[in-house]
């Protein structure tokens, strides 16, 4: 048997520790100080990797440009909507590609001509071709076109009768300064996306003029919507997502987890034997609420489907993308989630009821009542997550927009008339793109891993907190009024940050490389797949299966020892590899008792998490129906990417708040299985409420009725 806790922690010397009877109790504090610090080099470790989230960030923030996730480029270089454009394109943010050839060349096989080399601009709006004759879309002017931006704006972009004839037969061949107007354009997430439809008044017109042939076929239509449907385009749109729905974020990611979190953290304090029927009731009602938000977006219910159209749009005219298709995924993954979440309910429903008369959770609840600052503390580490995070979104604007927009190294044969020149130009045809390199990926790896890993630390330095208090209250055998005053979870801040950071960095560290190391895998699985065309044998799907389960497996294993670890940290000072250890041999010891009790618990506990995450939400997918969200520059491209972070985030927080009840009980029942030890079997610091739960009888009559 190992050595006593009761030594180190109890407000008493054990039988082991003082070398006799129950009748050498001599006192001492109710934790002694004899500590000292602990996984130094895993806190320094931590310390720097900060430094280098910090160095990471300042190259986004100074290489990038939100602007560019959701708006294109002109053929100079310049980003839609930017100020600092040449001109000034501030009130100019919709991409318009001016060639209907050159986009219709681009779509064709071994072309060599990139829609990103096609000669585009930006406009106000998408123009649309005239009704009874033909208009132009013109070139910035600038040369021999003595207009300002405003007037040319103000003429729709149209200067053709300005033109000499060298500019207008130049026109004439499709090679600028000025195009026309064939086909109608919708505004598809700032860009303009070809309808192959031309108008037969405009066609008429042009040809009458001697224009140039132009191309009607549907690739016309075809290469701008893949353009814009590329996985890459899509990720930026999400990503810029979050800035444009940053209200939405602050209120449902941090407000009204944070909300929901105290009033159930009160309910389980007063109304502890109803809790786990309120909590799988609301869970499931909150599970078909979101189900069927997500079937109003896909379009399958109602009539209010998510559009990627920018402003009004041809109700005969019927564009996709990704984004839609996306929600379609969802909405069939939570219907899915859904029937299970049912069934499991009815399939706990007798465990609840056993739930309901054990003892373990009015322990806890009776715990909170009396150590009150353990309530209220979660706030603290919730204030450091949100200023952490605020600095954490803004920065992966930055980085994900980071790069270099440079001139593309293309092979196009091409000429466009030059206004500067004053002549046709042959020499410049090439457009502009973003140019990322490796080390920006890299980079927004490490980004994000660092967003997990300080989230798992400051969660991990809340439990420990919560469990240094719960030890103390019940080695003390729950005498709080007299014994530990309201400091209580003071001081086992004070001794968390003097002793035992470095075993909570390492401690998170662990379970995030795990986790990360978890995810990668199944991403290069899914990535196997789709290379593999000739699809997985039977062996590769077991080791695929088998692997996967494993993978799992260690991932539950390592957080189910972690938690226990830094309850044996935060009530030892133990470092964090023998907290590990006497952890694990505590859980493997008394196994079928923690078993018996903690396993539902945890599930009311994860329902709980779940019901306040699913409410954010759903508040969230309310406040995204505003019409602030769905339209002008505020639209966003879909409402899953805030939706789903309004979701972790709301689970984020319920963790730092649930963790007081669920580091409750596991703290007591640790700390009864430890005083069992202890003494014989026979536990001896345990209140008689605990006893009804994990003691016996006998043991029970002698803690009620006294020697």
């Amino acid at each position: 048997m190992r050595g006593p806790l009761g030594a180190v922690i109890g407000r008493h010397f054990s039988a082991a520790a003082a070398g006799g009877g129950e009748g050498d109790d001599v006192q001492t504090g109710v934790i002694r100080h004899d500590r000292k610090c602990r996984d130094l080099p895993f806190l320094a470790l931590f310390a720097a990797f900060w430094v280098a989230m910090i160095v990471n960030s300042s190259f986004g923030f100074n290489q990038g440009n939100p602007l560019r996730l959701t708006y294109g480029l002109d053929y100079r270089g310049n980003i839609c909507g930017s100020k600092h454009g040449d001109p000034d394109l501030s009130e100019l943010d919709v991409r318009y590609w001016m060639n209907p050839n050159q986009v219709y060349q681009s779509g064709l096989k071994d072309s060599k001509i990139d829609l990103a080399d096609a000669k585009s601009i930006c406009l106000m709006e998408c123009p649309f071709p005239a009704e009874d004759g033909l208009n132009f879309v013109c070139d910035y002017p600038e040369g021999d076109i003595r207009l300002s931006v405003d007037d040319w704006i103000d003429r729709d972009y149209d200067y053709f009768e300005y033109l000499t004839p060298d500019m207008r037969n130049a026109s004439l061949q499709l090679q600028g300064p000025c195009y026309p107007i064939i086909f109608p354009s919708i505004n598809v997430y700032w860009s303009c996306q070809f309808i192959a439809r031309p108008s037969n008044v405009s066609l008429k017109h042009w040809q009458r003029m001697g224009g140039a042939s132009i191309d009607e076929n549907m690739l016309i239509d075809k290469t701008i919507h893949n353009t814009i449907n590329y996985k890459s385009s899509v990720l930026k749109r999400y990503v810029a997502d979050i800035g444009k729905s940053w209200p939405v974020l602050i209120v449902c990611g941090g407000l009204l987890p944070l909300f929901l979190s105290l009033v159930w953290l009160a309910m389980i304090r007063y109304f502890v034997a109803g809790m786990p029927w309120i909590t799988v009731v609301l869970f499931n009602v909150l599970v078909i609420s979101v189900t069927m938000f997500f079937y109003i977006k896909a379009g399958w219910i109602g009539n209010d489907p998510l559009t990627v159209v920018i402003g009004p749009s041809d109700p005969y005219v019927s564009i996709g993308g990704r984004e839609i298709n996306h929600l379609h995924f969802a909405a069939v993954l939570m219907t899915i989630v859904m029937i299970i979440c049912f069934l499991t309910s009815i399939a706990i429903v007798r465990r609840i009821l056993i739930a309901t008369s054990t003892s373990v959770l009015k322990v806890a609840a009776k715990v909170i009542g009396e150590v009150q600052a353990l309530i209220i503390f979660p706030v603290v580490p919730y204030f450091i997550l949100a200023i952490i995070y605020m600095f954490w979104f803004a920065a992966t604007l930055y980085l994900f927009s980071s790069g270099r927009v440079l001139q593309n190294d293309c092979k196009a044969d091409c000429c466009t008339y030059d206004l500067k020149l004053g002549k046709v130009n042959c020499d410049n045809c090439c457009g502009y793109s973003v140019h990322y390199t490796p080390h920006i990926g890299i980079a927004i790896f490490f980004h994000l891993f660092g967003c997990y890993w300080a989230t798992q630390f400051f969660i991990a330095c809340s439990s420990a907190v919560i469990a240094g208090s719960v030890a103390s209250y019940y080695w003390a055998r729950g005498e709080i009024s007299h014994d530990i005053p309201f400091h209580t979870v003071v001081s086992s801040l004070k001794r968390l940050m003097r002793y035992s950071l470095g075993s909570v960095a390492i401690g998170s560290l662990i379970v995030s490389t795990v986790e990360w190391v978890q995810s990668i895998l199944k991403s290069l699985r899914r990535r196997l797949k789709t290379v593999d065309t000739g699809g997985e044998s039977s062996f590769q799907k077991t080791v695929s299966s088998s692997s996967n389960c494993c993978l799992g497996c260690i991932d539950w294993t390592i957080k189910s020892v972690n938690r226990n670890a830094y309850i044996i940290i935060a009530t030892t000072g133990k470092g964090f590899f023998k907290a590990s250890e006497l952890a694990m041999g505590l859980i493997m010891n008394n196994i079928l008792r923690i078993g018996q009790v903690n396993v539902i618990g945890d599930v009311i506990l994860f329902l709980g998490k779940l019901c306040v995450s699913l409410f954010s939400a759903l508040f969230a997918f309310l406040m995204l129906d505003n019409h602030k969200y769905r339209s002008a520059h505020n639209k966003i491209s879909s409402p899953l990417f805030p939706v789903l972070l309004c979701w972790a985030l709301g689970y984020v927080v319920a963790q730092l708040f649930f963790g007081v009840v669920e580091t409750s009980v596991e703290t007591i029942i640790m700390s009864f299985c430890q005083d069992a030890e202890e003494h014989e079997g026979e536990a001896q610091y345990a209140p008689p409420l605990l006893m009804e739960t994990l003691g016996d009888p006998s043991q029970l009559q002698r803690l009620t009725q006294g020697p």
